[in-house]
């Protein structure tokens, strides 16, 4: 640790740290990125890794990625020091390293693409127009309503309307593993109509036809299948484990189920840590 760091109490029993799982919970403000910068340079400096092994750190956003970045390097008097023996990454970049390995153990070509949020939302939202196109809203319509009102809701509100309901529901069904194919089988098995669930499966279909037409997957799709590998690849998935045996977790609070479920199959087994600033 560099002089300048002295840890409150609070800080002192993280840096106890040595093996296993631990939960950081911290408001705001509360230091939680210079702690878990100083507790990676303490595993480093610590000497429990091999030279082909590395202190993982996850976040969420990529500002983040050099903050982390800047800070572990300021606990070393020469830099040097920590070369090659920690990675910072966002959950996606994480992911995204994860698929790029095997692509074709999750069905995608080896040069896939990888669409950003404003080129999903174009895709989606052309999705959500050729459904609207075809079907009629106004059974959800309060059928008191004049001609001219029902016809400004159908134009002014409803498209913004059934994109924002397409835009959570692709997104749950991505988190919970649902591709539109077993989300099929799934609304076919119900005893009573979901006629909103069946809005989001048309749209969710036509949208995920129209990625693989593109040869393409999105943020949340990365997420998917790197679980998908890293839960039928043993042999993977404990290369990985190895590679990473301590995982530093930061914003844990805003991880999705899936993604919450991919850190924990790549950590199962590894000594590994949870930094988390949920709220209070």
């Amino acid at each position: 640790m560099t002089p300048s760091f002295t840890p409150r109490p609070s800080q002192q029993n993280i840096l106890r740290y040595n093996g296993g799982r631990l939960g950081i919970a911290a408001v705001p403000g509360a230091g939680k990125t210079h702690i878990l910068s100083a507790l990676a340079a303490q595993l480093i400096q610590s000497g429990k890794l091999q030279d082909d092994q590395e202190v993982l750190i996850v976040t969420l956003v990529n500002s983040a990625v050099d903050n982390f970045e800047t800070r572990i390097k300021r606990f070393f008097d020469n830099p040097l020091q920590a070369l090659y023996k920690y990675r910072v990454r966002t959950l996606h970049g994480l992911a995204h390293d994860i698929v790029r390995e095997k692509p074709a153990k999750v069905g995608l070509e080896e040069r896939f693409n990888i669409i950003d949020e404003r080129e999903a939302g174009f895709i989606r939202k052309e999705a959500v127009n050729a459904w609207l196109a075809s079907h009629s809203l106004d059974e959800y319509l309060d059928p008191a309503l004049d001609n001219s009102k029902r016809d400004w809701i159908k134009r002014q509100q409803l498209p913004d309307m059934v994109d924002s309901l397409a835009l959570a529901f692709i997104r749950s069904a991505k988190d919970r593993l649902l591709t539109p194919e077993k989300l099929r089988l799934k609304l076919d098995a119900s005893f009573s109509p979901l006629p909103l669930a069946e809005l989001g499966h048309a749209i969710y279909a036509d949208y995920q036809r129209a990625l693989a037409y593109r040869g393409a997957v999105d943020f949340d799709d990365l997420i998917r299948l790197a679980l998908t590998l890293l839960e039928s690849d043993d042999e993977f998935r404990e290369r990985l484990q190895y590679r990473y045996p301590f995982i530093l977790e930061d914003e844990a609070q805003d991880s999705s189920q899936t993604q919450e479920r991919t850190n924990f199959r790549f950590a199962f087994r590894s000594e590994w840590q949870l930094g988390s600033s949920r709220r209070p």
